[in-house]
C-alpha cells in the first residue's frame, strides 16, 4: 500500500451506561447528525425492553448485548472473479466488522417493522433477537446458510 492506514477514531462512551458499544450503536442509529434524538430513541427502547421482559432477571442493557451476540454473523460470502466465473467465497469476518454488521442489521430490520415509534420498533427487534427470532436473526441464519452452501469455494479465499 502506498498510503499509511488511517488512524482509528476514538469513540467516547455513552453518558448513561458508560459503554462504548452503546455509543457505536447510537452512531449507526443516527440520522442527519442528530445524536441526542438517537440517544433518546435508544434509551426509550431499553425502557420498553425492561417492561416487556420483567420476568427476566437481566438488566435491559445485558438483554441488548445478548441480542446483539445472537445476531452477530461469524462468516459471510464475498464475490470473487476467477477466470470468467464469479464465485461466492465464504470468509470469516473481522471482529470490528462483526459488531458493525450486527448493529446495522438490527437497526435496518427495526426500521422495516410496523410500530408507532422507532423506540417501539427497536425494542421489539431487541426482544426478538434476544429470543433468537426476528428479521435480523433470520438474516444471520441466511448468511451462514449461504456460506455453508458455498463451502466448496473456500480455497479461493483472498
Amino acid at each position: 500500500m502506498r498510503k499509511a492506514k488511517p488512524k482509528k477514531r476514538v469513540i467516547l462512551p455513552d453518558p448513561v451506561f458508560g459503554d462504548q458499544k452503546v455509543s457505536k450503536f447510537v452512531n449507526h442509529l443516527m440520522f442527519d447528525g442528530k445524536k441526542s434524538i438517537s440517544y433518546k430513541i435508544f434509551y426509550e427502547a431499553l425502557d420498553i425492553v425492561k417492561s416487556k421482559t420483567e420476568k427476566e432477571e437481566k438488566a435491559p442493557l445485558e438483554i441488548w448485548k445478548q441480542a446483539l451476540d445472537n445476531i452477530t454473523p461469524l462468516v459471510e460470502v464475498k464475490s470473487r472473479r476467477v477466470g470468467g466465473a464469479t464465485f461466492q467465497v465464504p470468509t470469516e469476518i473481522r471482529v470490528d466488522r462483526k459488531e458493525s454488521v450486527s448493529m446495522k442489521n438490527m437497526i435496518a430490520y427495526a426500521r422495516k417493522r410496523g410500530g408507532k415509534t422507532m423506540a417501539d420498533k427497536l425494542a421489539a427487534e431487541i426482544v426478538d433477537a434476544y429470543n433468537n427470532q426476528g428479521g435480523a436473526y433470520k438474516r444471520k441464519e441466511d448468511m451462514h446458510r449461504m456460506a455453508e452452501a458455498n463451502r466448496a469455494f473456500a480455497h479461493f479465499r483472498f
